[in-house]
C-alpha cells in the first residue's frame, strides 16, 4: 500500500454510525418539537421556557447528558458503578447577536459507595475530552471546564 493510500484510509472511517436525523415542527410562538425520524419520544423546545427548555438549554443538557452515559459506562466497566448522578451545567453567552454560548462549566455530582475519586475525575476527564459526540461537535476553541463534587465532597 502506497503512502498515499495509507493517508488516505487513516484520515476518516469509511464506515460509522447512520446520520442522525430529526425533524422539527413550529407549534406555535416559539415553541418547535423534535422528533427523531425514525419514530420515538419527541422534545418540546420553547425559547421563553415556558413549554420546554430552550434551543440552547436543550443543547447544554445534551452535552450534559453525553458525557454523563460516558461517565456511566467508564465507572461500570471499572465494577464501580455510581448510584446517582446529576450534572449542573453553566453556559456563559455572548452578549450581542447571536448570543453564542462561549464557555461552559460542567459540575458532576455523583453518589456511589465504592466510587473512588480518582476513577470519577479520570471517566470525567475522557468523557469530556475523548468520547462524547456532542462536544466534539462544539467549537474546539470553546472552553469547557468540570468539577466533580463525589459523595456530597468536592475534595
Amino acid at each position: 500500500m502506497s503512502a498515499e493510500q495509507l493517508k488516505d484510509t487513516t484520515a476518516m472511517p469509511i464506515l460509522g454510525k447512520p446520520p442522525a436525523t430529526v425533524q422539527v415542527t413550529w407549534s406555535g410562538d416559539h415553541v418547535f418539537d423534535g422528533v427523531r425520524l425514525s419514530g420515538g419520544p419527541s422534545i418540546t423546545m420553547d425559547s421563553s421556557g415556558k413549554q420546554g427548555p430552550s434551543p440552547v438549554d436543550t443543547l447544554l443538557c445534551a452535552l450534559a447528558g453525553c458525557t454523563g452515559v460516558d461517565v456511566v459506562d467508564i465507572l461500570a466497566k471499572r465494577r464501580t458503578p455510581m448510584s446517582a448522578m446529576s450534572v449542573d451545567v453553566v453556559g456563559e453567552r455572548f452578549a450581542g447577536t447571536p448570543g453564542r454560548i462561549t464557555k461552559i462549566e460542567l459540575v458532576y455530582h455523583i453518589i456511589g459507595a465504592e466510587v473512588e475519586r480518582v476513577h470519577a475525575e479520570r471517566a470525567i476527564e475522557l468523557a469530556v475530552t475523548k468520547y462524547c459526540s456532542v462536544r466534539d461537535s462544539l467549537d474546539p476553541n470553546m472552553p469547557i471546564t468540570w468539577r466533580l463534587e463525589l459523595n456530597g465532597s468536592y475534595e
